[in-house]
């Protein structure tokens, strides 16, 4: 049993710091926003991910979770202090590592006040440009010289939406420390959550920084690559998800991550893209790959926008659209850099209304924008009325919707489908007209 400090009550933060407890650890979570701590103390997760709550209620009942303000109290009561703070882009793209060695420089003085009588890990899960962790542990031992304190990499693989999953069973936990004493205590803080073999990789805390900026980059190219090729299969009469079942069948390269659609969203692939692009480029390497991801990804979004857009002639004013989905992927409520934005924003400058469901994104979407939205309580009574069914976000419920009613509320059957929820034929034999991404458009009979 370890105690405990997770700084940083976001998706990651408190996703650690209550599977951690939930191995019978001790655990104090810190944050600045007094209305989350607050909210968390009363037993309310401040934002949607499946399973957490449960863990939460579990946690707080048997006293091994606690919430606080108070950063000193939790430092100095902790063996582990976990840094789970966001890294948020500037605006040239880079990471913005403020908070991280603002946090640093506190934690400095705490021990600094009141050196602790054992040695202290200070662990970075927060995704940083390589060589951040280890000029953070330059400056604990410039102003703690005598004070023993080691910071160590463990950068996290976390999954919105599957987050609690991913925690207590992680495909692989990457330990980013020489020091051999910092590496036994991380091998064991884990040792519940790879029982089944997998492994726990040590090396170097750069390498385990750019480990993490790497994976993220090689998803979000497999996105933009199967997306690339849907433009390409669009030309040439070709079915992109034919195409993906061929390749993905092959072992050496898996059926994950190659599904055609909106390219990818949320607060993780495009930060690290960008913070990747950066990062090389001060390092005197100019990438040539990662940037074309970019490009790509914000081609994708441009083109299907154009499918709409040219439906009508060019002209969508004063039409109203109805929008499915708006968090950037599934069971999540998170719009941060969601596809659902860029497709708001061009369609209402264009002069069209737009009505929206999510079944958990809707608050934020209208903490974004207003009164400029209308908002609906269920799938079917976005559609009445609309000229068009617009699918952004592939939730469950979408799958398999009542056709029959659904004509009836369009004000005519036209779906354009972002993320490929049907299959050809079956839309062929509902009568709609429908655009798809990287396969034919199906037209009714005139």
């Amino acid at each position: 049993m370890y105690r405990i400090a997770i700084v940083g009550t976001g998706y990651v933060g408190l996703t650690t710091g209550l599977c951690l407890a939930e191995t019978g650890n001790e655990v104090i979570c810190v944050d600045v926003d007094t209305h989350k701590i607050e909210r968390l103390q009363r037993g309310e997760v401040p934002f949607y991910e499946p399973g957490i709550d449960q863990l939460l209620q579990e946690n707080l009942q048997r006293g091994r979770v606690r919430f606080t303000t108070d950063l000193r109290t939790a430092a100095q009561a902790s063996e582990i202090v976990m840094l789970c703070l966001p890294t948020p882009p500037n605006e040239d793209g880079s990471a913005d590592v403020q908070h991280v060695f603002a946090v640093g420089q506190q934690l400095i003085s705490i021990y600094r006040e009141h050196p602790p009588d054992a040695p202290r890990l200070v662990v970075l899960k927060s995704t940083v440009p390589p060589g951040t962790t280890r000029q953070l542990g330059d400056i604990f031992r410039r102003e703690l010289p005598t004070v023993p304190i080691v910071i160590a990499s463990n950068p996290e693989f976390l999954s919105q939406g599957a987050a609690v999953q991913n925690f207590m069973k992680p495909e692989r936990v990457i330990i980013g420390t020489e020091n051999p004493w910092a590496a036994e205590v991380l091998r064991k803080l884990y040792e519940p959550f790879v029982r089944t073999g997998n492994p726990v990789y040590v090396m170097d805390e750069t390498s385990a920084e750019l480990t993490k900026y790497a994976a993220n980059a090689f998803l979000a190219l497999r996105i933009s690559f199967m997306n690339e090729l849907s433009a390409y299969c669009e030309a040439v009469g070709a079915d992109i998800e034919q195409v993906r079942l061929g390749i993905g069948a092959d072992s050496r390269i898996g059926k994950r991550y190659l599904f055609p659609g909106l390219g990818y969203g949320g607060s993780c692939l495009p930060k690290d893209v960008r913070a990747l692009i950066r990062s090389a480029s001060r390092a005197g390497v100019e990438l040539r790959i990662v940037p074309a991801i970019e490009e790509v990804n914000r081609r994708q979004l441009e083109r299907f926008v154009e499918k709409i857009r040219a439906r009508f002639c060019g002209d969508v004013r004063g039409r109203l659209f109805a929008l499915w989905g708006a968090a950037f992927k599934p069971n999540t409520d998170d719009i941060r850099e969601a596809p659902a934005l860029f497709v708001i924003d061009t369609l209402l400058h264009a002069g069209a209304a737009i009505r929206v469901y999510d079944p958990r994104a809707l608050e934020n979407l209208r903490r974004r924008y207003g009164e400029q939205l209308q908002y609906a309580d269920s799938p079917y009574s976005c559609a009445k009325g609309a000229e068009a069914l617009i699918i952004v976000t592939e939730w469950a419920e979408f799958r398999n919707p009542d056709f029959q009613l659904l004509r009836q509320l369009l004000r005519q059957p036209l779906i354009f489908d972002g993320r490929n929820l049907f299959a050809l034929a079956d839309i062929q034999q509902h009568g709609f007209e429908y655009h798809s991404i990287g396969r034919a458009c199906v037209c009714p009979p005139a």
